[in-house]
């Protein structure tokens, strides 16, 4: 019974799931100031174009 318990993979499946979930959010975590930074950057310059009349 021991040895059928170690062969049985039908869990792995799901671990999988969670390691590659948890590696997106990690990656997320880590761009999304990086690219807030950027997109707010680029709206203060449309901004102060729009209101200098460029």
């Amino acid at each position: 019974m021991f040895k059928k318990f170690l062969k049985d993979e039908s869990g792995a499946t799901a671990i999988e799931y969670v390691l590659i979930a948890a590696a997106m959010a990690l990656v997320l975590i880590t761009v999304m100031p990086l690219l807030t930074t950027a997109i707010n950057k680029q709206f203060t310059t449309i901004t102060n174009a729009v209101s200098s009349g460029l």
